[in-house]
């Protein structure tokens, strides 16, 4: 894992100081992503100096170094990661200022007893007079947080605060973290049925396989509003965006191509299941978990072993989490390969160039916070029940179309994109 800390060092202001605490760093092999005098006193200059590096070093390592260079010290650090989750990242704050006895009396007692005598005459009403209809729950029992795995569900917050985070910031949904202190499969599923009322859609987390098919499966059957298992569909949907650009930037026709998935558990059968639906007729799937190979079959892949995989298929998908994983004498010339894990793919890019493949990425570039704040925005805004294929078809190839310069996908943190999504998916919603 990648650490990023700032560190504070107090340097002589002369010619070539500076230059030996960032030949220090270097040696450590860390990385300086930033450089700024903060402060100039009489003979020295306070550097702030942003670093990333491993976190296999040990920080009072780098410390140490740095000290031991004539009249320099470190005078302080601090962790960037930590300062910007110090006290959360979410907050529920009011719509409407409550600034007179008027307002407080119209939106609470005794005004608002009113407005809930209607919608229990009218339950419709409810997505007139109350937030539901911007409200997701976001539920996780923490079993398969983020590539850390079963760290349990506290440990698992602070990612669904940043998924609440980024609904808020893109497309102005309230997102509430629901911790669930459980891996009993039906107890996950009768307390998200039991609390659904106080939301307009489900987004379930990190939730191992293969519970996760059975959790999610269940709840759509069970509640009358959109359930969505993001490590499922909306790594699919991105995955799906990416290889519409790379077949365009290649000339291939994907309906027409050999895939291959290799790891079958969620995020892979989400895969294969978006491509099924979008019209590719041969899907394979490579996993050691028997199990998997099984669900593969009953949506309509063939199971095979990666070796065999890899000689057959034209597009390469893999999701292990195995560094490494595809050798470089299993690339077949001219194909197209996504090794999506992170932080180190299981096979790299230009390793895969070298080898004869006519395109490769990874896992830096498809990143599923692409699909979910819009995909959400227009369900919610369409007031349909379920997302489908075509739902999630729609919002690939919008983000496809979107992607610029050779780029597979739109940047992240482009609004305009998430809102174009929102759009497509509600369009699709109506049809």
């Amino acid at each position: 894992m990648r650490v990023v800390e700032i560190l504070l060092v107090e340097a002589p202001h002369k010619p070539g100081n500076m230059a030996k605490v960032l030949g220090v760093l270097g040696d450590l092999n860390v990385t300086v992503e930033g450089l700024n005098a903060v402060r100039r006193l009489d003979k020295d200059t306070i550097w702030e100096i942003t670093i990333e590096y491993d976190d296999t070093l040990k920080i009072d390592d780098v410390i140490e170094q740095i000290n031991l260079l004539p009249e320099t010290k470190m005078v302080g650090k601090s962790d960037r990661v930590f300062n910007r989750h110090k006290g959360g990242k979410i907050q529920t704050i009011s719509r409407i200022a409550i600034n007179s006895l008027e307002i407080l009396r119209d939106v609470y007692t005794p005004g608002v007893a009113r407005v809930c005598e209607a919608i229990k005459e009218s339950p419709e009403k409810i997505k007139d007079y109350t937030n539901i209809q911007n409200t997701v729950a976001i539920v996780t029992n923490g079993t398969a947080i983020l590539g850390l795995g079963d760290i349990g569900a506290e440990a698992g917050l602070p990612v669904m605060e940043g998924k609440a985070a980024i609904l808020s910031e893109l497309v102005e949904l309230s997102g509430v973290p629901i911790l669930l202190d459980t891996k009993d499969s039906l107890k996950i599923i009768k307390t998200v049925e039991a609390i659904a009322p106080s939301f307009g859609a489900i987004l379930l987390e990190d939730i191992r396989a293969p519970e996760c098919f059975e959790i999610e499966d269940e709840l759509i059957q069970r509640l009358n509003k959109p359930v969505f298992h993001d490590d499922q569909h909306g790594t699919a949907i991105v995955a799906l965006a990416a290889l519409l650009s790379a077949t365009k930037q290649t000339g291939v026709n994907i309906k027409s191509c050999v895939f291959g998935q290799i790891g079958l558990g969620a995020a892979g059968i989400g895969i294969c299941s978006l491509m099924r639906e979008y019209g590719v007729k041969e899907v394979l799937g490579s996993d050691i978990d028997q199990d998997a190979m099984l669900r593969l079959s009953d949506l309509g892949g063939q199971p095979l072993g990666l070796t065999e995989l890899m000689a057959k298929a034209d597009i390469v998908v893999a999701t292990t989490g195995v560094k490494g994983l595809i050798k470089p004498e299993m690339v077949r010339e001219g194909q197209i390969i996504m090794a999506l894990t992170n932080p180190d793919p299981e096979i790299e890019p230009a390793v895969a160039i070298e080898q004869g493949a006519r395109f490769a990425t990874c896992g830096k570039i498809v990143n599923n916070m692409l699909a979910f704040p819009g995909l959400f925005r227009g369900t919610l805004d369409a007031g349909v029940k379920e997302i489908t294929h075509e739902m999630r078809i729609a919002a690939a190839e919008t983000l496809s179309k979107l992607a610029k310069d050779n780029a597979l996908v739109p940047s992240a943190l482009n609004k305009t994109a998430h809102l174009a999504v929102a759009e497509a998916v509600y369009q699709a919603a109506l049809k």
